[in-house]
């Protein structure tokens, strides 16, 4: 699903050099719930950018589903990024003025997806994320846990193949935490997206099929899920 070739990123702040990712050489396979982690700087926010196109390597290759995102120009990236790639945020980024239903249904809005069909899949992950009775509610109208899974719900609303989280739980306590950790990993199973998550979130961790450890832009181990309860 994910290819990274020998991935450098590299940024100049002034006369400074600073090397983000250096030589960076990994694969993640379909439907897998991938952690990243690591110390604030070490890489993990640049590795998910250029996951999701938002940026791009000073050398190396990025191959997302068997293209090589490289090649795209900045429309056809858009329109790459728009049909198979679904984000997350840790401040939900919800428009604030419109209800969870318009948040969810605005990713198809602007893919084009016509009326019909776009009120039959936006009542089906509002119905997904325990949220149907609430669409009509604007972000203001409900809780932290609750904006958190129409951001799932709008991640996923696009059927797309990979979905990026940037500490999804770091603005939820930790049972409220838990249960969006759950769905998540639900709505993996049942949508057959591969997740890929940067995180400091023990709890989330336990659930990883595997974890990806970044440090100094180096991605120095990786290792598979433990058994249940062995990592803290």
């Amino acid at each position: 699903m994910l290819r990274l070739h020998h991935v450098y990123k590299t940024y100049r702040e002034g006369a400074l050099v600073v090397e983000a990712l250096r030589d960076v050489d990994l694969a993640i396979g379909e439907e897998r719930f991938t952690m990243i982690v690591g110390p604030s700087g070490s890489g993990k926010t640049t590795l998910l950018n250029l996951l999701g196109t938002i940026d791009k390597p000073t050398r190396g290759r990025v191959e997302i589903d068997g293209i090589d995102v490289g090649t795209l120009d900045d429309r056809q990236l858009t329109a790459f990024r728009a049909a198979r790639i679904g984000f997350i945020f840790q401040a939900f980024n919800l428009l604030p003025v419109l209800t969870a239903y318009e948040n969810v249904e605005y990713a198809l809005l602007q893919s084009g997806v016509g009326k019909k069909e776009r009120e039959s899949r936006t009542l089906e992950l509002l119905e997904a994320v325990d949220l149907r009775s609430f669409a009509k509610h604007r972000p203001n109208q409900l809780s932290g846990g609750q904006r958190q899974r129409v951001a799932i719900a709008r991640a996923l609303v696009k059927n797309p193949r990979l979905v990026l989280a940037d500490e999804p739980t770091a603005n939820l306590d930790s049972a409220i935490g838990g249960a969006i950790v759950n769905l998540m990993r639900r709505m993996q199973k049942q949508f057959r997206t591969t997740f890929v998550f940067s995180t400091h979130d023990a709890e989330l961790m336990r659930h990883a099929d595997e974890i990806l450890h970044t440090r100094d832009g180096v991605v120095t181990t990786r290792s598979a899920r433990e058994p249940e309860g062995a990592l803290s």
